[in-house]
């Protein structure tokens, strides 16, 4: 890598940096190209990212944002996952990590919100903003529904009573 494209790598990285919610650090321990590419795919399915970068570009690149305090955890054979959903790539990784022990959680941040694995962990354990809003549409889609069978329920029980007289006159 020529000093023109770490250049531009630093220039990225510092706009992602500035887009995203949260940033997971991972510690790469012996993933194979397949285990990566899954990964990958399954963070970009889930709306986040997942890159390997060097720390020394990686430090320059979140020094002056807010997850300057990610410093201290870009050390070794590390990846950056991170995501405008503040727990997409937080559960992506998880997931992952639960079925593979080629990838360790070392922390991340929201902001300048320093978290711990345990508070990645717990991050993606939330529903995502999409299901969140899902539920929020069902909130405040059950009381019509419910107001709607209230109301229709009346009608039913009259016609329910005109057919069991209408029954007892025919009989």
């Amino acid at each position: 890598m020529d000093r023109a494209q770490k250049t531009e790598a630093v220039a990225e990285l510092n706009r992602t940096f500035g887009e995203v919610a949260v940033v997971v650090v991972t510690r790469n321990l012996g993933m194979t190209v397949k285990q990566s590419t899954d990964l990958r795919n399954k963070a970009r399915e889930a709306g986040a990212s997942y890159k390997v970068a060097k720390n020394r570009l990686a430090k320059i690149a979140i020094d002056g944002t807010d997850y300057s305090v990610l410093a201290d955890l870009l050390t070794g054979p590390t990846a950056l996952s991170y995501s405008t959903d503040p727990v997409a790539a937080a559960k992506v990784v998880a997931d992952f990590a639960k079925t593979t022990d080629k990838i360790e959680i070392v922390g991340g941040a929201m902001g300048s919100q320093l978290l711990d694995a345990d508070g990645v962990k717990a991050l993606a354990s939330l529903p995502s903003l999409d299901e969140l809003r899902g539920k929020i549409v069902g909130l405040l889609q059950a009381p019509a529904s419910k107001l709607a069978a209230i109301t229709q329920a009346p009608a039913a029980q009259l016609a329910r009573v005109f057919n069991a007289y209408a029954e007892k006159d025919a009989a």
